[in-house]
Formats: structure tokens, C-alpha cells, sequence
């Protein structure tokens, strides 16, 4: 068995939905850090083996297997295959891991792994709606005897997951507001820093991430109203809609030894687990513990943290669980600020922790995603 070693990672900017990344094909989005990385990390692109995207709502532009389509919108050998993979919000870490698994079985040496997603072009939920408004019904669930049997006809969806939580867990909008508050400030501070600068690739004019708000307020965000009646969620405690794109290059020690690839890190662990889909966010949490105890790393042993900001309560409630020290915890800010686009937001956050741990020295990082269906998918690097 081999180690799943990664040589090269970049981003797009994250753009707002309908910013400067919306007109952009999603086939273009992906070849645009597709041929970033094979630049970057002078890989032969005819030595890689397979191209394995995550994107969630593959319909219209994202149809036709958008990880095929983007390797040859990106002028690259057409004997190099690619695959499309939905694990809905951690579709693209999910690719990595598919990626890693891969290089660790000895199936392939070299494959590359990320995610794009349009949120412009394709808005959340399309394709499982089917017209019925995004959230508020049980989706593609409410046909199925089985899911009726199992779990009635409630309401399936993340906003009331997250209000469940809050609830759950006792926390309070002036909390959650802290917390978002929190996250503009760090990713601001992140991008006029430059430490999103060796990250990024810019992409149709747009450098930087679109997301952060300069001079938000806390009276802003508690003047909002809650995005359901009587609830303690507002749009400003919830992750943007964006659009973006994310690539990792994936190797064998041979391979990069034979083609003359500096590994960065090394994939320490993955793993994914289930819970309660309908309170479907709270995976991370039991993924956490997971992954630690597979490993026997202790959470004081992680040196940095990047857990998805899909709604605030979400990152408050693993805080409460693990322990973890939240200085650690997306310090650079996250989806709150930075945006979410669905399909690319997992290799976005493995991209950034590499980095981020090249920049500060640390050893250990790790990536929890909540994810529909009541999923979560850990990974731990750790760099080299």
C-alpha cells in the first residue's frame, strides 16, 4: 500500500453568486484550475490517470459529467478520463478521497481531484426540487414509502437542521452573530495579508474572494429578520451561495519520485460517517470522533481546523462537542464570509489548509463537512 501524497493544490477566487465568476461555463470554471495545477506542479498531464471532480445539481451546464468535460475544456489529453462525484456538500472531498484511495490501493499513481459548481447558473436544489420551493417539503424524499415509513413527511431541510441545533444546543442569535461577525473579519484579514495570494488562481478578472463584507456591523446582523417565523437563523448566520472551482494533484511516493514532484503533505486519514438526516448537520460531530480514534491523534494534536460554515450553530455545536480551541478553528474565516460553492467547497478547504499550515508550520490539520443526508466526511493531512 502506497501513501496518498499531495503535490499541488489551488482555488479560484470564490465568487458571489451572480459576481464575476457567473458567466463563466462550469466546464471553463473547472479547466481554469485544472490548467492552474498542471502549471503549477509541471505534472505531465498525460501521466495522469483519472480526473475525479465532485459538483452537486449536475443539470444544465453542469451535466455530461462536468469532470470529463472540464479536463478537455482545458485542452488536455483526451485518453485521460474523469468521473463526477455528489456527496452533496462534500462532493469534492469526497473526490480526494476517491483520489487518495486510489493512489493508497496501488490502482493508480497519479489523479487529480477537486470540485467546481456554478450556484449562478444552476441555483441549490435545482435539480431535486422539481419546482417545489428549495427546502420547505421533503424534496425527492416525499415519493418514497420507505423514507415515509422510516421518517413521516416532516419538513427535510438544512434550515430547519440548523435551527434544531441552535435550539439543542442552547445557542442564541447574539452567539451566532459573534461568530459570523468573526469570520468576515478573519477572511478580510486573510486576503489583505495576502495569504490567500499562493492559493488562488484569478479567474476572469476577479483575484480575490467576492464574499467578505467590509464594515459589517452586529447591529446589522441583529436588525435582520430570521429566515423562518419565529426562528433564530438569519441570512447573515448562513453560508453565501457562490460559485468557484478547487484542484489537488494526488500521488504515489514512486510517482513523485519518478516525475519529479514535491510532496506537500500526505493524506493522514479519511473516512465519512452518518447520522440523523433529518437533523442532518450535526455529523461532523461523530465524524470527528471517528477519524481521532482511528488515528489516536487527541484534538490538541490538530494544529488547524477547517469545519464548514453552513450555517453558524453548525461550527458552534462541534466547538461544544470536541473542545476544540477555536482560535484553530477556520482561522481564515469561512463559508459565512468566503462563500459555499457546494460541489468545490470541500477541496477549497483542503486547498486553504494546506497552505495555511505551510504558512504557520503546523503538522496536523483537519476538514469536516456536514453534508445532505446527514453525512460528514473527515480528513486529516498532515504536512511534510
Amino acid at each position: 500500500m502506497h501513501e496518498a501524497l499531495i503535490v499541488g493544490a489551488v482555488r479560484t477566487p470564490v465568487g458571489k453568486r451572480g459576481g464575476g465568476l457567473a458567466a463563466i461555463h462550469p466546464a471553463d470554471l473547472g479547466a481554469h484550475v485544472l490548467t492552474a495545477l498542471v502549471e503549477r506542479t509541471g505534472v505531465d498531464p498525460g501521466e495522469v490517470e483519472d480526473t475525479v471532480l465532485g459538483c452537486v445539481d449536475t443539470v444544465g451546464p453542469q451535466a455530461g459529467d462536468i469532470a470529463r468535460t472540464s479536463w478537455l475544456a482545458a485542452g488536455l489529453p483526451e485518453h485521460v478520463p474523469g468521473v463526477t462525484v455528489d456527496r452533496q456538500c462534500g462532493s469534492s472531498q469526497q473526490a480526494v478521497h476517491f483520489a487518495a484511495q486510489a493512489v493508497m490501493s496501488a490502482t493508480a499513481d497519479l489523479v487529480v481531484a477537486g470540485g467546481v459548481q456554478s450556484m449562478s447558473q444552476v441555483p441549490m436544489g435545482y435539480a431535486m426540487t422539481a419546482g417545489e420551493p428549495l427546502g420547505f417539503t421533503a424534496g425527492p424524499f416525499a415519493g418514497s414509502a420507505g423514507w415515509r415509513d422510516r421518517y413521516g413527511t416532516a419538513e427535510v431541510s438544512q434550515f430547519r437542521a440548523a435551527e434544531m441545533i441552535a435550539e439543542q444546543w442552547g445557542i442564541g442569535r447574539p452567539e451566532m452573530e459573534g461568530f459570523a461577525f468573526a469570520s468576515h473579519e478573519r477572511a478580510l484579514a486573510a486576503i489583505d495579508s495576502g495569504r490567500f495570494d499562493r492559493e488562488t488562481v484569478p479567474c476572469a478578472g476577479v483575484a480575490a474572494d467576492e464574499g467578505p463584507r467590509r464594515g459589517v456591523s452586529r447591529d446589522a446582523m441583529a436588525a435582520l429578520p430570521p429566515l423562518r417565523d419565529g426562528g433564530r437563523l438569519t441570512a447573515a448566520l448562513a453560508a453565501q451561495l457562490a460559485d468557484g472551482a478547487a484542484a489537488l494533484l494526488i500521488a504515489s511516493p514512486p510517482a513523485a519520485r519518478r516525475h519529479g514532484l514535491t510532496p506537500r503533505a500526505r493524506i493522514h486519514h479519511l473516512s465519512a460517517r452518518g447520522e440523523d438526516p433529518i437533523r442532518m448537520l450535526t455529523a461532523p460531530i461523530p465524524a470527528t470522533a471517528h477519524a481521532l480514534r482511528r488515528t489516536g491523534l487527541s484534538i490538541d494534536d490538530i494544529d488547524a481546523f477547517e469545519v464548514n460554515e453552513a450555517f453558524a450553530p453548525v461550527v458552534l455545536a462541534w466547538l461544544a462537542e470536541t473542545g476544540a480551541d477555536p482560535a484553530r478553528v477556520n482561522p481564515n474565516g469561512g463559508a459565512i464570509a468566503l462563500g459555499h460553492p457546494l460541489g468545490a467547497t470541500g477541496a477549497r478547504l483542503l486547498t486553504g489548509l494546506l497552505h495555511h499550515l505551510e504558512l504557520t508550520g503546523g503538522r496536523f490539520g483537519l476538514v469536516a463537512m456536514c453534508e445532505g443526508g446527514g453525512q460528514a466526511n473527515v480528513t486529516i493531512i498532515e504536512r511534510l
